[in-house]
């Protein structure tokens, strides 16, 4: 099964993935895209990784994701990625425009043939204001286009505020 969990910042939906991922009674693969550029950021993988059983095998992947996902998917393995908008603004922050459409691709045609539970965890930040800035405004562009096409492989996706999971497609949590 395939799960897509949006939602804002700090609105539960990691520590929903979490709970959806513990209450599997499966193994655990964490995949965390983000990077620490600075301490703000360092703090937060930090309260992140401080929330994380230690059973749970955790693998740093700020750019291959479907590759990630390869090596990791299993049967009898609940996999989570924290978070698809992290990894999206990894790829543009490289400025290469070949890596980032061949990213994008090979992880929505991987996501069809995997075996086990996936939970995709991504920031919704197209409920805003207009970005003023060119990247910022293509960074929300790209998120948008990323969830609705990631929206169309899962089985479920669901929609996080205040804590509260809201259930767009597929059956009730």
């Amino acid at each position: 099964m395939k799960e897509l969990i949006l939602g804002g910042a700090r609105s539960g939906k990691s520590a929903l993935a979490e709970r959806l991922a513990r209450e599997s009674c499966l193994a655990v693969s964490y995949i965390a895209t983000a990077t620490a550029g600075d301490g703000e950021m360092s703090e937060r993988i930090a309260h992140h990784q401080a929330r994380r059983p230690a059973a749970w095998r955790v693998v740093e992947e700020p750019i291959h994701l479907a590759a990630a996902l390869c090596a990791n998917a299993a049967l009898d393995r609940c996999l989570i990625v924290d978070c698809l908008t992290l990894w999206l603004n990894n790829l543009l922050a490289t400025g290469d425009e070949n890596l980032f459409h061949r990213e994008r691709e090979v992880l929505l045609q991987t996501l069809l043939t995997l075996p086990g539970r996936m939970l995709l965890v991504s920031n919704e930040v197209g409920l805003g204001i207009v970005p003023l800035g060119e990247l910022s405004r293509r960074f929300r562009d790209e998120a948008g286009r990323l969830h609705q096409d990631l929206a169309r492989t899962c089985d479920r996706v669901v929609f996080v505020a205040a804590g509260l999971p809201l259930v767009l497609k597929g059956s009730p949590l």
